[in-house]
């Protein structure tokens, strides 16, 4: 049987590379997914290679309530509730010393990182509730247990959703529902080539390239190399299932070794 037969999977952050191949693995193993994002036409797209009899989309900004709340609802009206938030819509924000960073971007950071899992929590533990319990899986980071120069912002809301997280996990366990943060090190994703290339544009010298970045970013990892997408989905689709029935409140790595130690 499917892992998730049966199940209605809420993703937001749908398009990006975690969010989307999250999506498919949750629909490869019995889900209906709703897919939030703001990308309109990369939501089709998502939708389409999945197959609009497994999955649907809601265009939606994660920081507005009323926004969240029509999310919910969306998914309720289409696939009859929800069991599973995959609370995975994020953005890194620029990279500054904290004396020059811009309150703006800083703003909009804490706003889509934190507010956004606040907001979803929010509205869809009632419905949780009402279906005897759920899974709630927000994405944190490497970032969310250690500091990192220059991105104040980032490093700050990935500590946020933890505490989030065991605030939440505390409150929803009388109604069976977990929650848990899924840590992920540098992966190949869209996030990550927008970071090495802010990096390689502050060091101003031509010798150092996005792949120089990349590389040594990657040899600070112990197994010396960036994860996949596909890589942490399935921790995902675990902390999602029955399989982890007796996980909640929980911080889990997926990181090739990276927290284990400095390099």
């Amino acid at each position: 049987m499917a892992r998730l037969e049966g199940k209605v999977a809420v993703i937001t952050g749908a398009t990006g590379g975690i969010g989307s191949t999250a999506a498919k693995i949750f629909a490869d193993e019995g889900a209906k997914v709703a897919l939030v994002d703001l990308n309109e036409a990369a939501l089709q797209e998502v939708v389409g290679s999945i197959g609009e009899d497994r999955a649907s989309y809601t265009v939606a900004d994660v920081t507005q309530p009323d926004q969240t709340e029509a999310y919910v609802d969306a998914a309720v009206n289409r696939w009859g509730g929800v069991d599973v938030l995959l609370a995975n819509a994020g953005i890194e924000g620029t990279l500054s010393p904290i004396t020059d960073y811009p309150i703006d971007v800083f703003d909009r950071v804490m706003a889509v990182n934190v507010r956004g899992v606040w907001l979803g929590i929010k509205y869809v533990v009632p419905v949780m509730r009402g279906r005897g319990g759920g899974s709630i899986v927000i994405t944190s980071s490497t970032a969310g247990i250690g500091g990192s120069p220059e991105m104040s912002a980032y490093n700050t809301s990935k500590h946020a959703v933890i505490g989030l997280m065991r605030c939440a996990a505390l409150e929803s366990a009388p109604d069976g529902i977990r929650v848990n943060t899924v840590n992920p090190a540098p992966i190949e994703t869209r996030m990550m080539r927008s970071i090495e290339e802010m990096r390689v544009a502050a060091m101003d010298d031509s010798r150092v390239t996005v792949e120089v970045t990349k590389q040594a970013v990657a040899d600070r990892i112990p197994l010396e190399r960036y994860g996949d997408p596909a890589e942490v989905a399935r921790l995902m689709l675990f902390l999602a299932s029955d399989e982890s029935s007796y996980c909640t409140g929980g911080v889990y790595m997926v990181d090739g070794g990276r927290s284990a130690g400095s390099r």
